[in-house]
């Protein structure tokens, strides 16, 4: 620090006159703040989840079990965070959001650039590179979480053949038989790190597909059936993404005797 720069301070440091300068609401309707800023909160914390998705890869690749469970760990409970924020974006009534949602135009949280590269992170294969978005077309070319607990599972000294492990990570997990015999031995072992991984891969599961149910029946009850904001198909849609977990070798392997 120079002699010349401020000094460094709690405002300074989180910059706070630049973000709390970012609230624009566009009308004078109340609710409409709220709005704004639970939806820039959303994103914050999307960004928080890909920084240590990015993190929890890394040690997944290097074999690190307790920097893979530290990350994961964190992850599950960002997403509790952001399920549980619903509860105080449900305090908006229908009325109220009617009141601003013309003038939001096309805007809709279906153009969340973020969520789509978390879902790509997590192994969604639905659209193809080049998107448009350099962030996001790295993400749906490059190894998803999955492949990345593959590659752990192979530092850890199971065995996986080299076509799973070197398979194109662009194209979508196709399922295998061995990588399930393999997890079906994995959990076989109850007191290993290993099942300790694998659950705190099913946690984030679990807590991803949590937050599209939470946010499927915060649609419904804030503008019931109708289209969503942008022409989107609204509950509609949203409906259509539950129960599709991002890891299913790991449920069905607790069907397996």
């Amino acid at each position: 620090m120079t002699a010349t720069s401020r000094p460094l301070t709690y405002g300074t440091y989180l910059h706070l006159d630049e973000l709390l300068s970012c609230q624009h609401p566009l009308t004078d309707e109340h609710d409409e703040m709220l709005f704004v800023v639970i939806h820039q909160v959303y994103e914050l914390w999307f960004k928080q989840i890909l920084h240590d998705t990015r993190l929890m890869q890394r040690c997944l690749e290097n074999g690190n079990t307790a920097g893979s469970l530290h990350s994961a760990r964190r992850i599950a409970k960002i997403l509790k965070t952001i399920v549980g924020q619903l509860d105080v974006l449900e305090t908006m009534t229908p009325r109220s959001f009617a009141s601003f949602r013309p003038n939001l135009g096309s805007a809709s949280g279906f153009q969340s650039n973020q969520f789509r590269v978390i879902e790509a992170c997590f192994g969604r294969r639905d659209v193809s590179a080049p998107t448009g978005d350099p962030q996001l077309d790295r993400a749906i070319t490059r190894r998803s979480v999955f492949d990345s607990l593959l590659r752990y599972l192979a530092e850890r000294g199971r065995p996986l053949p080299a076509e799973v492990l070197d398979r194109d990570p662009a194209r979508p997990w196709p399922g295998d038989e061995l990588v399930q015999a393999l997890l079906a031995d994995v959990y076989a072992d109850e007191g290993s790190p290993d099942v300790e991984v694998c659950e705190a891969l099913v946690d984030i599961d679990e807590g991803l597909q949590e937050w599209r149910y939470r946010h499927v029946k915060m649609v419904e009850r804030i503008i019931g059936f109708k289209r969503g904001t942008g022409g989107s198909a609204g509950a509609e849609y949203l409906r259509s993404t539950l129960f599709q977990p991002a890891f299913p070798d790991l449920w069905d392997v607790r069907g397996r005797p």
